[in-house]
């Protein structure tokens, strides 16, 4: 009877319906509506340089009188000592407002004069360029190159007498290796030439033309002193004639800014990249410390 019982109840059992399983795993499966993907989140694109740049140039029209003259004091004087520093001369703020703040009191120390004049010939170049990169008619050539290094060296005559330099230097701040004296002019040549060849601004970014100009420049090292500042402030004036701002490479990049100048161009135009997006950080930093009207514009 047991055994009779037992087989009655595995027959039944075998017809019962399954609830286990199959029915689970519909149970457990999630609804059409609960999968649907969702919508796609519109993520805005990167403003480029230009872009960053004209809105920042607009967000400073804005500004009051007061603002935009210690912008562009500080400006100056910061471009001046980090570009200065990259040669090895390093400017006190004191020496900076002696020569550039107009309402410094009037030099009198004759050790700070030379210096103070020094200063004065590096903020006279960068108003040249400024000034040149407006003219966007004016071609670019050879004399523009002396014009900037005469800026700085006065004494040296003028763009017809202007003389390249005679010798490689032994004692040098620059390491990488110098065009001979004898190939200057050619190599000047040809750096201008590929600036303004239509091919090259057709395949390349103002930023990486203006860095590879500034890098072969200073590997002909045209002039016996300041070859790195005119190369620099050329590749600036075509950043600037561009809608750019400058690169001003940080005294804190020195080794970098030499080790990059022994290497490839590319190497530079990652230095000079990263200069520009410096200064445009610094620049909407100081604007939106402005809009607080709690701004403090230091060197």
């Amino acid at each position: 009877m047991a055994a009779k019982a037992s087989a009655k109840s595995a027959k039944s059992s075998s017809k019962a319906p399954v609830t286990g399983g199959a029915e689970r795993e519909r149970a457990n499966a999630p609804s059409k509506r609960r999968v649907a993907a969702a919508a796609p989140v519109d993520v805005p694109k990167p403003l480029t340089l230009e872009e960053r740049t004209t809105i920042l140039e607009a967000r400073l029209l804005k500004t009051d009188v007061e603002f935009q003259k210690a912008y562009r004091e500080s400006l100056d004087m910061s471009w001046v000592y980090h570009d200065s520093a990259l040669e090895g001369t390093v400017y006190t703020s004191v020496e900076l407002r002696a020569a550039m703040d107009p309402s410094a009191p009037v030099v009198t120390d004759s050790s700070l004069q030379p210096i103070c004049e020094e200063i004065r010939r590096h903020r006279e170049a960068l108003d040249f360029i400024r000034d040149f990169a407006t003219k966007k008619r004016q071609p670019l050539t050879i004399d523009v190159i002396k014009k900037i290094y005469l800026i700085l060296h006065p004494e040296d005559g003028d763009i017809k007498t202007v003389k390249y330099r005679k010798d490689i230097p032994q004692h040098r701040l620059y390491f990488h290796e110098y065009a001979p004296p004898d190939k200057i002019t050619y190599k000047v040549r040809q750096v201008i030439d590929w600036v303004n060849d239509p091919e090259t601004r057709r395949t390349r970014s103002v930023v990486r033309i203006a860095a590879r100009a500034h890098y072969d420049l200073l590997r002909v090292f045209p002039f016996a002193s300041d070859s790195g500042t005119v190369a620099r402030l050329f590749m600036n004036l075509l950043l600037l004639r561009s809608g750019y701002p400058p690169a001003i490479v940080h005294s804190t990049e020195r080794q970098r800014y030499y080790e990059a100048l022994k290497g490839s161009s590319a190497a530079m135009t990652q230095i000079v990249h990263e200069a520009i997006e410096n200064n445009l950080a610094s620049v909407e930093k100081l604007l939106d410390q402005n809009d607080s009207k709690g701004y403090q514009v230091r060197v």
